[in-house]
């Protein structure tokens, strides 16, 4: 057996062409998406991914604004600003690059976005409201992580087991919680959980979000199960690749995504739609 692939790329430009026709519609109504992006510091990796994610606003259509300070500012100025964005009307998500420098604290920022303009899902708001079936923002990585399944007609998993590799309230957490609303069971791991394998052979979907090259590998997978890549490593030749052995899970799994290519495209693609339905909502 060789996995098919999930491929991100194609899923997103399909996602953001129905982006750019909805943002269409809404400017006819005298309403344009407005996302602000602030980046605090000069991470050369935040620097790169702040680029992507006004582009892709501009690419479908949206008003976007990047805010970029230095590592000096204080944690009282930076919310500050955040409140000054929370009462702009002409913006509808806010991002807040993480991480900030270690004089901020991450937690405070993230809870003084308005829940109506945390388009990143990080607010304890979007976290509650996901538990309880409300309306709120997905985290943006696991998001996209569900619109993969779902391109593969996974929509419903009732009676599917997924394994959660990594408990990260950026993705771990965000993931257990919406594979659990997709009627899934759900076990969450790390890295260091006690025979790992004998986890993650039970699962029919695996999703790997350690940090950690070749966390999974062949022997690990149950055939047929579906793999989600969320890591970003590289190799001894310094090339991108994910937490899992890509070319021996392949041969095991039924369905896998890739890195490059595979959730990274979707990331900033869900943080588009929430943008997006953020500006709907008006």
């Amino acid at each position: 057996m060789t996995a098919q692939l999930i491929d991100g790329n194609a899923l997103s430009r399909q996602l953001r062409t129905q982006v750019a026709q909805r943002t269409t519609a809404l400017k006819s109504r005298g309403i344009t998406p407005g996302l602000a992006v602030v980046l605090v510091g000069n991470n050369p990796a935040s620097q790169v991914y702040v680029r992507n994610k006004v582009k892709a606003c501009e690419d479908v259509g949206f008003h976007s604004v990047l805010e970029q300070y230095d590592a000096t500012m204080t944690e009282a100025q930076l919310l500050a600003r955040v409140d000054a964005l929370n009462n702009d009307p002409g913006i509808h998500g806010i991002l807040v690059q993480l991480p900030l420098p270690k004089h901020i604290a991450d937690h405070k920022v993230i809870e003084a976005i308005s829940p109506q303009k945390d388009v990143d899902g990080f607010h304890v708001a979007s976290a509650g409201a996901l538990m309880v079936g409300e309306v709120g923002f997905k985290a943006c990585t696991p998001y996209g992580c569900m619109k993969m399944l779902e391109s593969i007609g996974m929509q419903d998993l009732k009676g599917k087991h997924a394994v959660v590799i990594g408990r990260s309230n950026i993705v771990g957490k965000p993931m257990a919680m919406m594979l659990l609303a997709a009627n899934a069971t759900v076990t969450v791991c790390h890295s260091g959980t006690k025979d790992l394998a004998a986890m993650t052979r039970q699962a029919d979907i695996v999703v790997a979000a350690v940090g950690k090259r070749n966390v999974l590998t062949a022997d690990m997978v149950k055939p047929g199960a579906v793999v989600i890549d969320v890591g970003m490593n590289r190799n001894d030749e310094g090339k991108l690749c994910g937490d899992v052995d890509f070319d021996g899970v392949r041969q095991v799994a039924g369905w896998i995504t890739p890195v490059p290519g595979g959730v990274g495209p979707m990331t900033i693609t869900m943080l588009l739609v929430n943008t997006l339905e953020a500006a709907e909502r008006l």
